[in-house]
């Protein structure tokens, strides 16, 4: 195939399983599912979801796919399923791809319930990997969970950049106690004014 033949045809391909998605055409979607253009893949992945027809092995696949967009697109998918289901994001949690990590910790806290072995998983991320977005959407993910375990990391991550404190001053809410208590203290003279709004705002509920 030329080359200025591939995106015409790839845009074609992948406007066929947007529209399957709206038609409820599952064969059309599923045969676009193993196409050569990752964007088609990742459409058709939609398209089945959106149909209701998605088989697990399917969405398991794709949580595989080479390319991360597609792994960012089924991590989308998986973040709707139950997390004590046979779709594991746990792996995804470890990609070397800082955009998929990213937005498998926010589909972790999405998930009802939360997939087993999670919450320590996140607590890592949150207190120690190298992106700040990935430490901050872990931390807002532990609050969303709200599981005890995952304390001791959203109060270390008042300690961490602006974006992060924010973010961790937030995922306080569902928890109580004494360091709850002196964490929303000390956040009330933060230096960043929405830390300092945030903190405000949970005091006063």
């Amino acid at each position: 195939m030329a080359p200025d033949r591939e995106l015409p045809d790839a845009l074609a391909r992948r406007r066929a399983a947007a529209l399957a998605g709206h038609r409820d055409d599952a064969p059309t979607a599923r045969r676009l599912l193993g196409d050569e253009d990752p964007s088609v893949r990742a459409t058709a992945l939609g398209a089945l979801a959106r149909i209701g027809d998605l088989a697990p092995t399917e969405l398991d696949a794709a949580l595989a796919d080479p390319v991360t967009g597609v792994r960012r697109r089924a991590i989308e998918v998986a973040a709707t399923w139950p997390g004590d289901g046979p779709i594991r994001l746990l792996p995804l949690l470890d990609d070397p791809d800082h955009t998929v990590v990213e937005m498998a910790a926010w589909a972790s806290g999405e998930r009802q319930p939360p997939e087993a072995g999670v919450v320590a998983r996140l607590s890592s991320i949150a207190i120690g990997h190298e992106d700040a977005l990935c430490r901050e959407a872990a931390v807002a993910a532990l609050g969303a969970i709200s599981d005890p375990a995952g304390l001791p990391a959203i109060l270390a991550a008042t300690g961490d950049r602006a974006t992060v404190r924010r973010r961790a001053i937030i995922a306080l809410a569902p928890f109580d106690g004494p360091d709850v208590d002196a964490a929303l203290a000390s956040a009330r003279t933060d230096r960043d004014w929405q830390v300092r709004q945030a903190a405000e705002d949970l005091l006063a509920e």
